[in-house]
């Protein structure tokens, strides 16, 4: 099974906050990401961040750039992204 692609969509500029204008996510959650060992961390670490992104407003533009990430690299979206 292919591996979960990272929830950052390549925008990486950090003005909200101190978090990413693309998946909101800050420099630290980026590192943590990259250090995640197995599908269940990294799915429970998406929803959290998907949760995020809700309260701040950016979840309709990171689904939409990552479902495309996704299907590029032909992984199902976890957690129905």
């Amino acid at each position: 099974m292919p591996k979960i692609p990272s929830p950052c969509v390549d925008v990486c500029k950090f003005k909200l906050e101190g978090r990413c204008l693309g998946c909101a996510m800050t420099k630290k959650q980026k590192k943590a990401f990259r250090g995640l060992k197995g599908e269940k961390k990294k799915l429970k670490f998406i929803a959290k961040l998907m949760g995020q992104q809700r309260a701040i407003g950016r979840h309709d533009y990171w689904r939409r750039v990552y479902l495309r990430k996704c299907a590029k690299k032909g992984v199902k979206p976890p957690l129905a992204a």
